[in-house]
């Protein structure tokens, strides 16, 4: 499956990188988001590879293949990761494809084309960037950590901005990346401290959950629980920046 998983990322990631900046169409979804040709076109090749290997596992992607999500394995594909970055000819953008099994993300893949970084996770097996082995950041302090924080503030800014707030009082600074797949790579090799999101949906971290966890780090949903397929936002670090991403959250949203 790990092989699959990096032979649909890379097709994917190949297919995105020869589009970049040739996109034929742009729609806007229900939720105010952007999808592009592009993004439809590398999330058939990652299915039409998972489905010609794996026939019986459930897919669950970001654009429109939803199939089996009872399934024993269940595929979780963002396609195009960072799709409003890609839309404005912004390099940072990423291919993640994570696998649920039996409660947990088993494994995940995120390939960053742009950059030719290829990052895999696997459960009891560790976190790997082309080959070489990450771990998270030994930062100990939040006054010295750099944090990446939701950069969809418009959503629920009665919700985020405090949390904000606490943060940029707490933290040496933040980041909005606009990709998940890069931020949580980045978490996992320790170029960042940690990370918080508040609508994220299981396509984007799918990957990065099990990535960060092999890597050595923490990744919850915002009230501290294992993510699932049905989690909706998180927080990672290594474990004590998620219990200090955590109390911000809490001072935040009290």
């Amino acid at each position: 499956m790990i092989r699959t998983a990096i032979l649909a990322a890379k097709e994917a990631g190949d297919f995105l990188l020869d589009n970049f900046g040739n996109i034929k169409e742009i729609r806007q979804k229900k939720d105010l988001t952007f999808a592009t040709n592009v993004d439809q076109g590398a999330e058939k090749i990652i299915v039409d590879i998972i489905k010609s290997r794996f026939p019986a596992h459930g897919i669950l992607a970001e654009e429109k293949e939803k199939k089996d999500l009872n399934n024993e394995f269940l595929w979780i594909i963002d396609p195009l990761d960072g799709t409003h970055n890609y839309m404005h000819g912004i390099s940072i953008y990423g291919v993640s494809i994570g696998i649920f099994s039996q409660g947990e993300f088993i494994s995940g893949v995120i390939y960053m084309p742009y950059d030719d970084e290829l990052y895999v996770g696997e459960k009891n097996n560790g976190a790997y960037k082309n080959g070489k082995k990450i771990s998270v950041s030994s930062c100990a302090e939040l006054k010295n950590c750099s944090l990446s924080f939701d950069s969809s503030l418009r959503n629920s800014p009665e919700e985020m901005i405090p949390v904000l707030d606490a943060a940029a009082r707490k933290v040496f600074n933040l980041r909005m990346l606009g990709s998940s797949a890069r931020l949580l790579s980045y978490v996992a090799e320790g170029k960042l401290d940690g990370a918080i999101e508040f609508h994220d949906l299981p396509w984007d971290f799918a990957a990065g959950a099990c990535l960060i966890k092999e890597a050595g780090g923490i990744f919850t949903d915002l009230s501290g629980n294992p993510p699932t397929p049905q989690t909706r936002g998180y927080v990672s670090g290594n474990k004590t920046m998620h219990t200090g991403l955590m109390g911000m959250i809490k001072t935040g949203l009290k």
